[in-house]
């Protein structure tokens, strides 16, 4: 499953007693930190008002506290828009589409979801194999082909709720050791086109510079991992506008990896986050959490800037960005009226030492105060 997003700080706080998502926010509250990131710029002195569970106005007049309303000092941190989490694993089957109604009824608290399901793969070629051959066990995964099967499985799978749709467009299958391509160019527009007709968008599980070749010309708008693009693959990309999401520390284990971050597999991480870059590719944040333990999201930034990103380019990419590529800027990723108030404060700037997004002070969503 992928683009489950959330606010980083309200997974790496859910020991903190829970607030009841129906709980109406205050009428009006202020927040009056040190800074904060705006999802593009840092603005020093500013404040927030937010009323009900939008934000209402940002700056130094924002500060003026009105009658009654509720005025929160955050000295020395920086404010910045919830986080987003690009690509996250939450279970099997449906469980995500179910975690995510648990939220937005009220019967649990949670971050905002938007959800892929079961991921399609193409037949034969995904886990777990079985010994008996004889015999078809439960996958990770739902697999199609061709023209009936995957318009069939695409629009199954948002009829029960997919937000998004997440194709394997390469793995591990055949005889040669390695990855290779699964679908072909013409299935994936199949699918891109089916899932486009309900307004649903389409990421690609894609590591070979074959298998993202393939997803760029059909139309997917994110591609996952990306470890083997080639400078040729991330221009095209760049040309149609395919995001990368490039999933840095996933399968690394404990990040930094043991063997030092001139070992020859962050050494290749590196090189293709660099090509991205130099390409004009827009970048996703997304660390394949569940493949490590939830609520150490914060390593896949920190993975960035040690890479050779700016750390306010790796922000963005958790923010602003995100929400372009997520289609929720009216709604989510920067700091600025109208937008849903979800707010996050951390001690210290993490625009300059990303290794602050570890000292959460501050969580609100949707003006609620979670953590304070």
């Amino acid at each position: 499953m992928r683009k489950t997003f959330w606010s980083l700080a309200l997974a790496w706080t859910i020991v903190a007693p829970p607030v009841a998502q129906t709980q109406a926010p205050p009428s009006v509250t202020i927040l009056k930190p040190a800074r904060f990131f705006d999802g593009d710029a840092v603005h020093e002195g500013w404040a927030v008002r937010i009323k009900g569970d939008r934000i209402d106005a940002v700056g130094v007049e924002a500060g003026v506290a009105a009658a009654g309303a509720t005025v929160i000092d955050l000295p020395g941190t920086t404010l910045t828009p919830g986080l987003v989490e690009g690509h996250s694993h939450e279970g099997a089957q449906y469980a995500d589409v179910e975690l995510k109604q648990a939220v937005n009824q009220g019967i649990i608290p949670g971050p905002r979801m938007l959800v892929s399901t079961k991921a399609i793969v193409a037949t034969g070629s995904y886990q777990p194999k079985t010994f008996v051959l004889e015999w078809n066990i439960p996958q990770g995964a739902e697999e199609a082909d061709g023209v009936d099967s995957l318009s069939r499985v695409v629009r199954d799978q948002i009829g029960k709720g997919a937000d998004w749709i997440k194709l394997y467009g390469d793995y591990r299958w055949g005889p040669l050791p390695g990855s290779h391509p699964t679908f072909s160019v013409d299935e994936m527009k199949l699918a891109v086109e089916t899932a486009k007709s309900a307004g649903v968008p389409v990421a690609v599980h894609a590591n070979t510079a074959e298998g993202m070749r393939r997803a760029a010309l059909a139309g997917a708008e994110t591609i996952e991992h990306g470890g083997e693009g080639t400078p040729e693959v991330f221009k095209l990309m760049a040309e149609r506008h395919v995001a990368l999401c490039p999933t840095i520390t996933a399968g690394a284990g404990p990040w930094p990896p043991a063997a030092g971050l001139e070992s020859p597999v962050v050494a290749r991480k590196r090189a293709s986050l660099k090509a991205a870059i130099d390409a004009g590719v827009t970048i996703l944040s997304g660390s394949d959490v569940g493949t490590f333990p939830h609520g150490d999201n914060a390593r896949e930034l920190e993975a960035m800037v040690a890479l050779g990103m700016p750390a306010a380019s790796a922000l963005k990419s958790a923010t602003s960005t995100a929400a372009r590529v997520l289609h929720m800027e009216n709604q989510i990723g920067q700091i600025k009226p109208g937008l849903f108030a979800d707010l996050v404060a951390f001690d210290g700037d993490p625009t300059k030492d990303i290794g602050a997004l570890r000292r959460v002070k501050f969580v609100m969503k949707g003006g609620i105060v979670y953590k304070q």
